[in-house]
């Protein structure tokens, strides 16, 4: 039974997330060239489904600037009636790899990889957005949008006041709003979101003054934009184009879930993440989706941590919140008919560069050196200028090939209890392949004894292990658990020292 305070706590949290969830529903929506009804029955079927299926109590689901980006292309080439189907094919796909236990292996994917591909995500958000901050529409790739910059200028600065002027003022005072409340808001206001803040300033500028310009079109009735999927729609499923677009749905929502979870996981002490039950829960999400006309959806770490900060206590707040986007929608539609685009624009553009984030860049150099920078760089490098596939596949081919004299060799953990210790001895080599091996181990311990971890007979680390070591010697120091790091002796691989000097900071 869940106690008063906690459901107190859950239903503030929801609210909070709910104000979170609507400018990035409606945003990512105009980012994806979709309907935005799309947007908001994605989050409301983030919130009610997943919400209740979850095995991240405290993640919140819904529709994921980093998927925007792969859905806007697809459209623009196979039409939106596509999409249906392929979410449904997709949402299989994440169901079966849950009940296969493939969870953990989506964490074995290099850091280095996921980040870059996030980055490489939020910088085409970023020039895509640009257009719509202007009152143009965005080309599909970053190229297209980079060339087409000077027009959408050109329209701007045209004779007198144009459309597409009064479209960026209001643009840049959403997103000075948004910017200066993150900034300076008051401490008795802290849980007020700034997209909430940001859109809620173009909307009142752009209403009030009877400004001219795009506004957001809000169906009548939510059922009337549901549209399903067609059996011509599944008859093109075996389009090539098509094949790899499901594929990599699958494949990017559910390592941008699991990423979320592990970071959640991180911000607060309460049940761990069941991966495999987060990934079937995100398949049955993204199935519903693809057979309401929705957009994809994800583990999104912007409204999970919105929904922690906020005091949630239980998955009702997720579930909650997916009730008042409903509500919203089905009773005061006229209110997200009154948000300009432009406003929508600058919460993406304030998103486009947290996915960027160069923190991560300077962490990886400070730990592992320029070998994951590398693979980094040139995995957005290729995100940008090719494709999404593209950039993924180099980013993985360059991981393998940095840790491939050491692919055949294995990672055993000798595990040895002795009183209240628990001695943890890493023998040979570990690399991304023994990360589930490894998390496996580590995640299975009973609570409340001290670890001893051991690296004298360890050989080679690369930065995947590395940091899923370093995640969890974090989440333990939290807890309060006492752990000790052993070092390698001098003269084993020249990272091993660096390496385990970064550990042994993480618990002292």
């Amino acid at each position: 039974m869940m106690s008063s305070s906690a459901l107190s706590r859950d239903f503030a949290s929801s609210l909070v997330v709910f104000l979170v969830a609507i400018p990035l529903c409606l945003g990512i929506a105009v980012a994806s060239g979709v309907p935005v009804a799309m947007g908001l029955i994605s989050g409301i079927v983030g919130g009610l489904v997943v919400g209740l299926l979850a095995g991240s109590p405290l993640q919140v689901s819904g529709p994921a600037a980093g998927l925007a980006v792969i859905v806007f292309g697809f459209v623009e080439q196979y039409g939106i009636a596509m999409l249906g189907p392929v979410l449904i094919v997709a949402g299989l796909l994440q169901v079966l790899a849950g009940f296969l236990k493939i969870g953990w292996w989506f964490r074995a994917i290099s850091p280095a990889v996921v980040h870059g591909m996030l980055a490489g995500i939020g910088i085409l958000i970023i020039l895509g957005q640009i257009h719509v901050l202007m009152g143009a529409r965005p080309a599909a790739g970053g190229i297209e949008n980079v060339t087409a910059m000077e027009q959408t200028f050109a329209r701007v600065w045209g004779a007198g006041l144009t459309r597409e002027a009064v479209a960026l003022l209001v643009g840049l005072i959403s997103l000075l709003a948004m910017i200066a409340w993150e900034k300076f808001r008051p401490k008795p206001l802290m849980l007020v979101p700034g997209a909430l803040v940001g859109v809620a300033a173009g909307t009142i500028l752009t209403v009030g003054m009877q400004l001219p310009i795009a506004r957001v079109e809000v169906p009548s009735s939510l059922i009337e934009s549901i549209t399903l999927p067609t059996l011509d729609g599944f008859t093109r499923m075996v389009e090539p184009g098509i094949i790899v677009t499901t594929l990599v749905i699958a494949v990017i929502a559910s390592a941008e879930t699991l990423l979320s979870s592990a970071a959640v996981d991180r911000m607060h002490d309460g049940v761990r993440t069941r991966f495999n039950k987060e990934l079937f829960a995100q398949g049955i999400g993204n199935g519903l989706c693809g057979l309401l006309g929705a957009l994809p959806i994800t583990g999104v770490i912007v409204r999970s941590s919105a929904n922690i900060q906020a005091g949630a206590r239980t998955r009702a707040s997720a579930v909650l919140h997916g009730v008042w986007i409903l509500g919203l929608v089905a009773f005061l539609p006229q209110l997200l008919a009154m948000v300009p685009l432009t406003a929508l624009a600058a919460v993406l553009l304030v998103t486009g560069w947290r996915l960027i984030s160069l923190h991560h860049v300077r962490h990886l150099f400070d730990h592992h050196g320029w070998a994951p920078v590398g693979i980094w760089t040139a995995t957005v490098a290729m995100v940008v200028l090719q494709d999404l596939l593209v950039g993924v596949a180099l980013g993985l081919a360059l991981s393998i090939l940095e840790i491939l004299p050491y692919l055949r060799r294995k990672l055993a953990i000798d595990r040895l209890e002795e009183d209240e210790t628990i001695h943890l001895d890493l023998v040979g080599v570990a690399t991304c392949k023994d990360v589930p091996t490894l998390l496996n181990m580590l995640e299975t311990l009973p609570e409340g004894r001290k670890i001893r971890i051991a690296g004298t007979r360890l050989h080679y680390l690369d930065h995947t292990s590395a940091e899923t070591l370093r995640e969890w010697l974090k989440r333990q120091k939290k807890s309060g658990r006492l752990v000790e790091i052993e070092h390698p002796p001098v003269g084993r691989h020249r990272r091993l020292k660096p390496i385990f000097e970064k550990l042994s900071e993480e618990v002292a």
